[in-house]
C-alpha cells in the first residue's frame, strides 16, 4: 500500500530510504559491500546507515567481489536477507562464478529446500564520464543466469518500492542502478513503506505510431526523444520494462501490437544485448502485427569509451533514437 504523502527525492535519496525502512523493519536485512559503512559508498547511497544500526548490520568488505557474493550466500542460506553492494556493475565479472554456479541454482539444487533471498545492488551504465570498467550495462549475463531476477528501475519513486519487494522476494534479485540517473532523476516519492510487484512493465507514454521500448537510464532517452516526435505529428508509445526478469511480455507485446512499430532501446553492446531478446519475443509474438523490422538502438560493439569526449557517441542519444522511428515509420 502506498501512502498518500509525497516528498521529491532523487534517485540516491529514494534508494537510501528503502534501505533504511528495510533494515528497520527486519532485523535479519544485512547491508555490505566496499565502502558502504563509514564511508556511505562511493555515491552515498548508504551514507549513514551504519551510524543508525551499527557495524553489525552495516559494514565495509574487502574489494573481493567473489567474496561478497560468497558471503551473500552463506548468509542467505543461514536465514537472512542480506542486500550486497557491487561498487560499479562492471566489478561483477570476478563473481560471475558465485553467480553462475550458485546463487541462482541452489533452490533447484536443495529441491526447494533452500532458497537464497539475496539482493545484489549495483550501480550500471555511462552519462557522467566515469573510467574505464566503470560504466558497463551487465544485464543480459545476468539474464541468462537461471534462477535470478533483474530489476532496472527508472525513477525515484519506482526504486523505492521495487527495492523493498526486491529484498522482500524469496530469491536472488539483481537490482541496478543507472548511474546517470543517481543525481539526475526526481520525482515525488511516497512516505513509509511500499512495494511495487516484480515482473510488470509499464507504459509511461500512450502513442499509436510507434512503440519504444527500454529500461533504467534510457526511459528518459526515450521520452525525450517522443518529445521531439510529438512536435512533428508523431504520437510514440514508451514502455518501461523495469523488470528484465521474470519480462512482462504480455504488456510488451500489447504495446507493440497497438502501434504495428518497435524500437528497442539499452545501453549494453548491441550483439547479444537484452534488446535482442526483446526483438525475439516480438517476432515470437507480435510478428503479423509489424508495419516495419524491429530497430534496435544501443552501444557500440566495444568497451565503453575510456575517454568523456567520446561518451556521447557511444551511450544512445535521443538523435539516435529518433533517426532509427524515422526508419521504421518509413518503411
Amino acid at each position: 500500500m502506498v501512502a498518500e504523502k509525497a516528498r521529491v527525492l532523487n534517485l540516491v535519496q529514494a534508494i537510501q530510504e528503502a534501505l533504511d525502512l528495510a533494515l528497520a523493519r527486519d532485523e535479519r536485512v544485512l547491508v555490505f559491500g566496499e565502502d558502504v559503512g563509514r564511508l556511505g559508498g562511493v555515491f552515498r547511497v548508504t551514507e549513514g546507515l551504519q551510524a543508525k544500526y551499527g557495524e553489525g548490520r552495516v559494514f565495509d568488505t574487502p574489494l573481493a567481489e567473489s567474496g561478497i557474493l560468497g558471503l551473500a550466500i552463506g548468509l542467505a542460506m543461514g536465514g537472512m536477507r542480506p542486500v550486497a553492494e557491487i561498487q560499479f556493475a562492471g566489478f561483477l565479472y570476478p563473481a560471475l562464478d558465485q553467480i553462475l554456479s550458485h546463487l541462482g541454482r541452489w533452490r533447484h539444487r536443495s529441491r526447494g529446500r533452500v532458497g537464497l533471498p539475496v539482493v545484489v545492488r549495483a550501480p550500471y551504465g555511462g552519462g557522467v564520464h566515469t573510467p574505464e570498467q566503470h560504466a558497463d550495462s551487465p544485464e543480459a549475463l545476468l539474464a541468462h543466469a537461471p534462477g535470478v531476477k533483474v530489476v532496472i528501475p527508472s525513477s525515484p519513486e519506482r526504486a523505492k518500492g521495487l527495492l523493498l519487494a526486491a529484498i522482500e522476494d524469496e530469491d536472488p534479485v539483481f537490482f541496478l542502478e543507472a548511474i546517470k540517473l543517481y543525481r539526475g532523476a526526481r520525482a515525488e516519492v511516497p512516505e513509509g513503506y511500499y512495494t511495487l510487484p516484480l515482473g510488470r512493465a509499464r507504459v509511461v507514454r500512450e502513442g499509436r505510431h510507434a512503440t519504444l521500448i527500454g529500461y533504467g537510464g534510457m526511459v528518459e532517452v526515450m521520452l525525450e526523444a517522443a518529445e521531439v516526435a510529438a512536435r512533428e505529428g508523431v504520437e510514440v508509445m514508451v514502455v518501461d520494462l523495469e523488470t528484465l526478469v521474470p519480462l512482462d511480455e504480455e504488456t510488451l507485446l500489447e504495446a507493440v501490437r497497438e502501434t504495428g512499430r518497435a524500437v528497442v532501446v539499452y545501453e549494453a553492446m548491441r550483439t547479444g544485448g537484452f534488446g535482442a531478446e526483446i526483438a525475439a519475443r516480438i517476432a515470437e509474438g507480435a510478428i503479423d502485427h509489424l508495419q516495419a523490422p524491429v530497430v534496435r538502438v544501443a552501444g557500440y560493439d566495444a568497451p565503453y569509451p575510456p575517454f568523456s569526449a567520446l561518451e556521447h557517441h557511444y551511450r544512445p542519444s535521443a538523435r539516435r533514437v529518433l533517426a532509427a522511428l524515422r526508419r521504421v515509420l518509413t518503411h
